[in-house]
């Protein structure tokens, strides 16, 4: 289960990687990106085939980022965060946020067998001090029905 300190913890490492922006801007991986961005993190996109995303250098993977991270949040389909999991202990990142619809059952076993934190079922979005005003709407919405992290 996913409490407030696991988020706040995990919120406080201010450089991160981010697995599952596009070339093209639409998906979700890069309103992720530019949310973080716009909070103050540092932020490396991970990207197999672009050299550059919204104008921020890719690693090619997580084993050649240019720097250590605090952690990686996973945008992709839960098949390729199974795998961003494993790539993610092999680098030495200890920490995953698995957005919404990220998670798989394997993907958080493996975290869990391999002592990696893991963060899932919640969009980084609700929990950045500046963002949308849907997801500030939303996360309020869900505090007042208790479905936010305790």
């Amino acid at each position: 289960m996913t409490t407030r300190a696991v988020v706040d913890e995990f919120l406080s490492q201010k450089t991160l990687a981010l697995v599952g922006a596009s070339r093209g801007g639409r998906k979700f991986g890069n309103a992720a990106l530019r949310g973080l961005l716009a909070n103050g993190y540092r932020v490396i996109p991970v990207h197999p085939e672009a050299a550059a995303i919204e104008g921020i250098p890719c690693a090619p993977s997580l084993a050649t980022l240019p720097e250590r991270v605090g952690g990686v949040v996973a945008v992709v389909p839960p098949a390729q965060t199974e795998k961003v999991v494993r790539d993610a202990r092999e680098a030495g990142i200890r920490r995953v946020w698995m957005q919404q619809g990220a998670e798989s059952p394997a993907a958080l076993r493996y975290c869990e067998e391999n002592g990696l934190t893991a963060i899932h079922g919640q969009c980084v979005l609700m929990f950045l001090g500046r963002g949308s005003w849907i997801h500030s709407f939303h996360r309020r919405l869900l505090g007042l029905f208790g479905r936010l992290p305790r």
